[in-house]
């Protein structure tokens, strides 16, 4: 289980564009990476567009955002551009991020237990160190309070 402090693992996926993306693209510049379970789902629309409404007040803090689920490319796409989001989508349906990062879990839902992706976000600082971990987020509200923590209050 990763903890803040710890390196972030590396990784190599597609992004909604259909472009490769890496942790590296990243270095100089802390990286909101946000898992979430499935694309144009209502929790995980809210999600993204409070990140999308937001982005400016991110970059003045110079963090980029990336979205990460196991839908393919181009439900990413879909996703991204029935939302006019302005950041990338990670397609990750092979678990290459999503497992390293822990995101994948045992869930219950309706009395049914399954594998599935949890709804968690990593600040990932310009060094590439874990800078803080949110865990079962609550998708309103939490991009304001990724925010709140980049800006230290």
């Amino acid at each position: 289980m990763l903890k803040e402090g710890d390196q972030a693992p590396d990784f190599k996926v597609l992004a909604d564009d259909g472009q490769a993306v890496s942790l590296g693209d990243y270095r100089g510049k802390d990286l909101i990476l946000y898992f979430y379970p499935k694309a144009n789902t209502p929790g995980c629309i809210h999600e993204a567009n409070g990140f999308r409404n937001m982005i400016a007040d991110f970059q003045a803090q110079n963090a980029a955002i990336a979205g990460v689920s196991a839908d393919t490319v181009e439900d990413q796409s879909k996703f991204s551009k029935k939302l006019g989001l302005n950041f990338p989508l990670l397609a990750d349906t092979e678990f290459k991020i999503i497992e390293p990062y822990g995101a994948r879990r045992i869930k219950n839902f309706l009395g049914k237990r399954f594998m599935g992706i949890a709804r968690m976000t990593f600040w990932i600082g310009p060094d590439g160190k874990i800078r803080k971990i949110w865990n079962n987020v609550t998708p309103k509200g939490h991009s304001g309070e990724v925010l709140a923590a980049l800006r230290g209050e």
